[in-house]
Order: structure tokens, then sequence, then C-alpha cells
């Protein structure tokens, strides 16, 4: 196995939740995954916030969905 030194500021440790000093590959990438995942999904909140999203209910959802997929349709 080899070994690979990695510089990473303290702010990026606290972000990414890294505790120790050494750890494998798959654990850095396993919680740098889970961070971006995250980061992605607070994004996506925002976005459905700002786009007013978040306050639709499941059924104008769904009505939302079904109109999208009958221009689909029709546009072929």
């Amino acid at each position: 196995m080899r070994t690979l030194t990695v510089s990473i500021s303290d702010f990026e440790l606290d972000t990414f939740g890294i505790k120790k000093d050494k750890i494998s590959f798959s654990e850095f990438l396993d919680l740098v995954s889970r961070e971006l995942t995250r980061q992605n999904l607070n994004k996506t909140v925002e976005l459905a916030e700002k786009y007013g999203l978040s306050k639709m209910t499941m059924d104008e959802i769904t009505k939302e969905v079904k109109a999208v997929r009958k221009n689909a349709k029709t546009r072929n």
C-alpha cells in the first residue's frame, strides 16, 4: 500500500468531519461524498424555496409532472 500526503485546512477538516490525522482513502471518499451530497441537498432546498416549489402539494406536483409528460409526447 502507498501513502499519499494531502494538505487540508482546519476549516476543511471541520467541513468534511475529518477527526483523525490518518484515514483510509475509502474513508476519505465517503466523508467527501457525504459532504458534497449535503451541500447539493441544501442547494436543492434553496432553489425549491426560491421558485416556490417547496410550497407545492403532492397533488400539484403530480399534475405538473403529468402536464410535462403530456407536452413531451405531443412534441415528437
